[in-house]
């Protein structure tokens, strides 16, 4: 699974970081999710591989604007781009009425239909071929997700000597059992495919937490994930300064709770405008990172625009070079 950051400043931009979106996918650029879609999303992914043409879907963990904003441009692109493609949108139920709005409103149209789908349902559950995605209700000003990806679908092997020993030749029904497909052959004996298959390994999970000041809020849903990233808009000087309105997470909070939680890679993003990352700048971004490594001692990461990350198979999380 691999994941790109397409802003990672909070509230506003600034000469560096844009405000909120993220593209993940599983393997490579076709498909992909894209979560979150601040204003200037569309300009980002310009300095990337992903194209709205190969876009699955479209994940809004809330209605603030740093996280919607640049959705209207986005999908009117895409529109006179040639898209024809269907696009599911998982997003609160007012994003909607807010593209509703904003097209009908700016003499414009789209190309292909939108499946608005609510994040809010109890029963909220997503898939396709490559995703299975449930959400986690979290704390802020209004109502706020954060989504869970787990992979579907892994790669089979098959198990060779059980199948020598039921005496089933080599030839199309292996392809189809190790494609998940149960085999009807022709002597009538019905072979199933988890009768003669196994995955060999863990099916990866990342958690994309949308605004929160409650991290402990995910404690459930991180049992068995490989990745959290989380908000960490303050350290905890100014988190305790600014006062609990903004209803945001300190790198001090997030990072307690995913040692707690025995997350193995923590992804910090979504910082206050306020941390600057030029050389003497202050207060400096690096102080966050700080702030987190007092308290967390798994692998800790500190986004960056364009930055990708890679979980690979064996559940080590790498920054890939040359992004």
């Amino acid at each position: 699974m691999e994941f790109t950051f397409l802003g990672t400043s909070a509230g506003t931009p600034t000469r560096s970081r844009n405000v909120t979106g993220l593209a993940l996918s599983r393997s490579g650029p076709k498909p992909w999710y894209l979560i979150d879609c601040g204003e200037g999303t569309q300009h980002q992914l310009m300095r990337t591989r992903y194209s709205v043409m190969q876009l699955r879907a479209i994940f809004i963990t809330h209605i603030h604007g740093d996280h919607i904003f640049g959705l209207p441009d986005l999908l009117t692109s895409a529109s006179m781009l040639g898209r024809t493609e269907p696009l599911d949108i998982i997003a609160p139920p007012q994003v909607r009425r807010f593209i509703d709005a904003v097209i009908e409103n700016s003499d414009s149209s789209l190309s292909y239909p939108l499946n608005f789908i609510n994040s809010e349902a109890p029963d909220f559950y997503w898939q396709d071929d490559h995703m299975g995605v449930t959400n986690v209700a979290l704390s802020h000003r209004v109502a706020c997700r954060a989504y869970v990806f787990t992979e579907r679908n892994l790669e089979r092997q098959l198990k060779q000597e059980k199948l020598a020993a039921d005496r089933i030749e080599a030839g199309p029904a292996w392809g189809d059992l190790q494609k998940g497909k149960d085999v009807l052959l022709d002597d009538g004996r019905l072979l199933r495919s988890d009768d003669y298959t196994h995955i060999p390994r863990t099916a990866r999970r990342i958690i994309v937490g949308g605004d929160n000041d409650t991290p402990e809020l995910l404690k459930e849903a991180s049992q068995g994930t490989h990745v959290l990233i989380h908000e960490a808009t303050y350290t905890q000087d100014v988190a305790d300064r600014v006062g609990p309105w903004p209803q945001h997470s300190s790198a001090q909070q997030v990072a307690r709770f995913a040692q707690s939680a025995k997350l193995p890679n923590l992804v910090l993003t979504h910082f206050s405008s306020r941390y600057q990352s030029v050389p003497g700048g202050t207060p400096h971004i690096n102080q966050l990172a700080a702030e987190a490594l007092q308290h967390y001692r798994g692998h800790l990461f500190l986004a960056k625009d364009f930055d990708t990350y890679r979980l690979e198979k064996d559940l080590k999380l790498n920054k890939l070079d040359g992004h």
